[in-house]
């Protein structure tokens, strides 16, 4: 993953395509894997996310980040975080969390509802919670009481990422917006720590745009981190034309304010030349 010489370089760039066969159209998962001296925040940055909880393996992905430098609540964001009145988190290293017993219990019958049946069996929390994915887990109560409401697992590297992976947490309580309030409070919790970004995962299906809410936010379009909202509804809402990839489609070269030189120019990834 690590960059070389461009001088002895083949520049390359990422276009999202539909499988079409008859052009010959085939969208290919871009694996990523570090090298000797980098960290997984170098692949968060060059826009992958991890692809086994030992964190081995990373994969390209749109996915998206809140800069946290002096990041400050939306009237959204503080809409959500007035519904939180009265719960509030703390962050725990993964060795000194219980996670077992009645607790996952509680995880699993929360996977089957939202995720569905037999998609985070035992088994895959089981490998999730024991890789070096989760560092950490932010873990929120309600404070009169002591009651638990619900936890994020997370992956931490100060201070340049802090991804939030999975969230489990009391779905009695959507009404209040649970799920929303832990992720709103993660970010103003890691601002507060002094993290650089907070990563909140893929945004591919039109569902996903409720993260959107934040303030600036940025993601992943195969070839840079951008700020654009418009550009990423776009992405979310509109599938490429028959036989066409991304970057050959004058609407989303719309958000590319360089055009396709200006992309080949700023391209990350390199494939070096033979000896």
């Amino acid at each position: 993953m690590a960059r070389q010489d461009a001088r002895r370089e083949v520049k390359l760039l990422f276009s999202e395509t539909t499988p079409d066969y008859a052009h010959y159209l085939y969208p290919y998962v871009v694996w990523g894997f570090l090298e000797s001296g980098e960290t997984p925040a170098d692949a968060f940055d060059s826009g992958f996310l991890p692809g086994l909880p030992s964190l081995e393996r990373f994969y390209l992905v749109r996915h998206l980040r809140i800069p946290l430098a002096g990041w400050k609540p939306t009237s959204e964001n503080r809409r959500i975080l007035r519904k939180g009145e009265g719960w509030d988190c703390a962050l725990v290293a993964r060795e000194s969390f219980d996670y077992a017993g009645e607790r996952r219990d509680r995880w699993l019958a929360y996977a089957n509802e939202r995720f569905g049946e037999g998609v985070m069996p035992g088994e895959r929390l089981d490998r999730v919670m024991g890789g070096r994915v989760i560092s950490h887990v932010l873990h929120f109560t309600e404070t009169a009481t002591g009651r638990e409401l619900g936890s994020a697992v997370m992956y931490l590297e100060a201070p340049r990422v802090a991804y939030y992976y999975y969230a489990f947490y009391d779905l009695t309580l959507s009404d209040r917006n649970l799920g929303m309030f832990m992720m709103t409070r993660s970010a103003e919790h890691l601002a507060s720590l002094g993290y650089e970004h907070l990563y909140i995962g893929t945004c591919v299906t039109p569902k996903a745009l409720y993260k959107a809410q934040f303030e600036p936010l940025e993601y992943f379009d195969g070839n840079r981190w951008s700020r654009d909202p418009a550009g990423l509804r776009h992405l979310v809402q509109t599938e490429c034309p028959p036989g066409k990839h991304r970057l050959e489609t004058p609407e989303f070269m719309v958000f590319q304010p360089d055009g396709l030189a200006g992309l080949v120019a700023q391209a990350r990834a390199r494939i070096p030349r033979g000896k």
